[in-house]
């Protein structure tokens, strides 16, 4: 099995301020220097080039599947998902790519 590539869509609860998506920004900035599994991560708000698209996206790139286990179970990156994300959204959509070979 290839590497892995985690990509996450959110969009956020009516009420939510920019500063609160700075803040997750912000704290998803911090995890590739905390969590060594963590081989490419790239995160930020959706252009708006189209109506009726999710907000923001996360792309995580892992080794391999154990290394994405890793990184889901991690104290730190669920800190993230309970203490700064989950106030703020409304809905989540995931899937994890692996890469042939």
């Amino acid at each position: 099995m290839g590497g892995v590539t985690h990509v996450v869509l959110f969009t956020w609860k009516p009420g939510t301020t920019d500063r609160q998506v700075q803040e997750l920004i912000d704290t998803l900035a911090a995890l590739p220097a905390m969590i060594a599994d963590i081989r490419s991560y790239r995160y930020g708000s959706n252009a708006g080039v189209a109506a009726g698209n999710d907000q923001f996206a996360v792309v995580a790139e892992f080794d391999d599947l154990g290394a994405y286990e890793r990184y889901a179970a991690d104290p730190r990156h669920r800190n993230v998902i309970e203490q700064v994300l989950k106030p703020i959204m409304a809905t989540r959509h995931a899937v994890q790519l692996v890469e042939p070979g």
